[in-house]
């Protein structure tokens, strides 16, 4: 659907305005949409997957662990697919689902969840460089989106998204290195012809979320903070928008419908997509794709 179609569909959630905002730039940032009901059992069953950690041993492969992870002090990246948690999957399919279908049109799927964290005094650097969603995994047309919902307080310190405005309309860029090593991130050359200047930095009170499109070009910088930063994640596409590939991370839930009915016709947008590598043997996360980018890439975000 264009956006012209999806706007003439009324709102569930989102005001007409923010939702203009949406398709002219590419992001959007709703504070304290999320009650403190939903954050506080969020929180609890987060600590539950923390505390479950330290003596975890990964066998599902649900873990991606930062270089200083160890049972005393836990240092968890990403789980992936929270929306395997009962808790988590009936938050994707609360008010958030309704901001996929403002954004979307009435008839949207579930794509995927991950549950991102920084925390303090790390190794690594947990920043994550410029980058786009969608050659992760490329569907049938670029309605597809991203909806992080901030568990906590998130200021400048603890380094939240940043969006460049309008880079949803510009090109699609291939995030392989120079020996064609899929790294998840914009070739140097690329990023050199962004104004990453005019960046938009989204921080945000506990129980905030932020949007941003499948192409929008984004990052965020290394936390500073001494907090945790817990950011949940959920993805969502118009159910007309088909995968070409399942993108390393089908669980349960994918494709699910969570608005609307099935499409009985696939949507094709006519402008190309570059394909991810073979994820057949498994991903992890973007943090360990950017891991060994970062000692030298941190200060160009």
């Amino acid at each position: 659907m264009t956006p012209e179609e999806i706007l003439s569909h009324p709102a569930k959630v989102l005001t007409e305005e923010q939702r203009v905002s949406y398709f002219e730039t590419g992001y959007l940032l709703v504070e304290k949409l999320i009650s403190d009901t939903w954050i506080d059992a969020l929180n609890r069953q987060t600590a539950e997957l923390v505390e479950a950690s330290k003596h975890s041993e990964n066998e599902k492969g649900f873990y991606d662990f930062a270089p200083d992870h160890c049972p005393e002090t836990p240092r968890i990246r990403r789980f992936s697919a929270p929306d395997t948690i009962d808790l988590y999957w009936r938050f994707a399919n609360d008010v958030i689902a309704d901001v996929s279908a403002d954004l979307l049109g009435p008839n949207v799927t579930f794509h995927h969840s991950k549950l991102n964290f920084k925390w303090p005094t790390t190794k690594d650097s947990n920043a994550v460089g410029w980058h786009q969603d969608i050659p992760f995994y490329p569907h049938t047309n670029y309605n597809v989106l991203a909806i992080g919902t901030y568990l906590t307080d998130t200021t400048e310190a603890e380094g939240p998204l940043m969006v460049i405005p309008g880079s949803h309309e510009d090109r699609l860029y291939e995030q392989y290195d120079e020996n064609d090593v899929w790294t998840g991130e914009l070739k140097p050359q690329d990023k050199a012809t962004l104004n990453t200047d005019s960046a938009v930095s989204l921080p945000g009170p506990k129980g905030s979320i932020t949007v941003h499109h499948s192409r929008a070009v984004h990052a965020s910088r290394p936390s500073s903070s001494q907090n945790v930063r817990p950011l949940l994640i959920n993805a969502y596409a118009s159910a007309d928008a088909f995968p070409y590939t399942d993108g390393g991370a089908v669980e349960r839930n994918y494709r699910k419908i969570v608005r609307g009915q099935p499409a009985k016709w696939a949507h094709h947008d006519p402008r190309p997509c570059p394909l991810p590598p073979d994820w057949s043997a498994g991903y992890t996360s973007i943090y360990a794709q950017q891991e060994s980018l970062r000692d030298s890439d941190t200060a160009d975000l």
